[in-house]
């Protein structure tokens, strides 16, 4: 793991940054529902359990030493001013209920697209009780 960003205790940028993760993985689950036709199609995700591991490290190091601490994984990347980047990855769980039943894949995508609402207007409602 590596320490790419320091910030003086704000909890508000780690909703910020989850409002801004849910709302990029919608644009792909979206993706995933209306391109699943296409040839050479392969349904895409965020990393949800990166993205989560660099909350729950942050939120942990600001309950022990009143400071965010941000850090980099594999696929979820942190920069200067508060930027970050979540590379989408090939959701291969996904691709193989498309090849086998494509009812249940669009479920699933129907599924992940409500779960991921939901956190994002968890986080948004947070948000707004902090300021």
């Amino acid at each position: 793991m590596k320490v790419t960003t320091a910030t003086i205790d704000n909890i508000t940028e780690v909703l910020t940054r989850i409002i801004e993760f849910t709302e990029r993985r919608r644009e792909i689950l979206t993706r995933n529902l209306f391109d699943y036709k296409s040839s050479d199609f392969q349904p895409k995700d965020l990393p949800v359990c990166e993205f989560a591991e660099c909350m729950t490290e942050a939120v942990s190091e600001h309950l022990r030493s009143e400071r965010l601490l941000l850090c980099d994984k594999d696929n979820v990347t942190f920069g200067e001013e508060g930027s970050f980047d979540a590379l989408p990855v090939v959701d291969s769980e996904a691709r193989n209920l498309l090849n086998t039943d494509t009812k249940q894949y669009l479920q699933m995508q129907i599924h992940k697209l409500s779960e991921n609402l939901m956190n994002n207007r968890i986080a948004v409602e947070l948000l707004k009780q902090k300021q």
